[in-house]
């Protein structure tokens, strides 16, 4: 072990490092005495539990998205290229959650070593910049075609598409310091190799609290204010407008299906943003009474599942929420039907053409013994 970092030494900052492991910050020194943190077992049974379970269904359902979007009968639109791209970074995330479901059944023991550390937990500081990027880029997206909807035909998927690598390469700028810093590291008092936050001990305070603002700022409430501005604006253009033809009932509809992305997004990444902020207080000591800190102890690996959750929520709003890939999913679906069905009725004429070829070839070698 490093001696120019800080590991913890009691067994409050222990259990604390723990705790926020996956929440990609690691808890200062708080002032002394330490407040006590009582470690609860469910953790190490319910939450790996509740990891396979998204991992299930955010697979199948994501992987249907991609499917659908990628089907040459869907159109290359700029809403559905940011879609797309949003559940190709929820399937990013969804791959590491056997390791984290692995790290929590093992007590807080890594056991993969240190690279697919950093690399599962960069992934999913990745899947939250991403995910929320791609959210804002189809809530302005949604606010051109609406409000300046003439100014917003100029708009091409070639553009999207640079648009999704200019996200992509944001994201994976906003992970770097996750990358950097998050490592394996043998902790002496619970005797388990854990994945964590290991800052400088000369600016720990300082890179702690820093990186938790930035995922704070850069990844919530920033793209949360762009994000709102449009929908007042949208709500604001459409109780203006006169118009309530099939175009008007079109709109609302994408709308209420970008707005429904945005809700469970809030829903599931709400509750570990403010643990977050609340965590990084406590780090400044500006938080320092002890029922508070257990109360975000206790409540910060809820939030974590929440956020995972996010992962096989979008796909569920698809299905329910929009017709449009409702209508995709049906005639693909009904596609590989007829399909599958005409491969079968193809497989029984063949076989039925030489099974009467068989018994016109049996009676041409018994015609000699023919009476006739």
């Amino acid at each position: 072990m490093q001696s120019n970092y800080s590991m913890g030494i009691t067994t409050r900052e222990t259990l604390q490092i723990l705790y926020t492991a996956q929440a990609n910050s690691s808890a200062v020194l708080r002032s002394p005495p330490p407040c006590p943190l009582t470690s609860s077992s469910y953790q190490f049974s319910l939450i790996p539990a509740f990891f396979s379970v998204v991992f299930a269904l955010g697979l199948v359902g994501n992987s249907v998205v991609v499917v659908v979007l990628c089907h040459r009968s869907s159109p290359r639109t700029v809403a559905n290229i940011y879609i797309f791209n949003l559940a190709m970074a929820d399937l990013l995330c969804l791959a590491t959650l056997p390791f984290w479901a692995t790290y929590y059944a093992q007590g807080y023991n890594w056991i993969f070593g240190s690279l697919m550390c950093k690399i599962s937990s960069s992934v999913l500081c990745l899947n939250m910049f991403a995910s929320i990027f791609f959210i804002t880029c189809m809530s302005v997206d949604r606010y051109h075609a609406i409000v300046h909807p003439i100014r917003s035909q100029r708009r091409t998927p070639h553009q999207a598409y640079f648009i999704a690598l200019v996200v992509w390469g944001l994201a994976c700028l906003s992970s770097l310091p996750t990358f950097y810093f998050r490592d394996t590291h043998y902790i002496k008092s619970m005797e388990v190799k854990a994945c964590i936050m290991a800052f400088p001990h000369e600016s720990y305070a300082e890179w702690s609290v820093g990186t938790a603002f930035l995922k704070n700022a850069l990844g919530f409430f920033i793209p949360l204010a762009v994000i709102t501005t449009c929908y007042v604006w949208i709500r604001r253009h459409l109780i203006q407008a006169q118009e309530f033809g099939k175009n008007k009932q079109k709109r609302d509809k994408v709308l209420k299906l970008v707005a429904a992305v945005v809700v469970a997004f809030l829903i599931c990444w709400l509750p570990f943003h403010i643990l977050t902020f609340l965590d990084a207080l406590a780090h400044m000591n500006i938080i320092d009474n002890c029922d508070v800190t257990g109360v975000i102890d206790t409540a910060l690996p809820f939030g974590i599942c929440m956020a995972f959750a996010n992962s096989c929520v979008n796909p569920l709003v698809y299905c329910f929420i929009g017709n449009q890939f409702q209508e995709k999913l049906h005639r693909l679906f009904k596609r590989r039907v007829y399909q599958f069905n005409s491969q079968r009725e193809s497989s029984s004429l063949r076989k039925g053409s030489c099974f009467r070829d068989t018994e016109i070839a049996v009676g041409r070698e018994r015609e000699p013994e023919s009476p006739l």
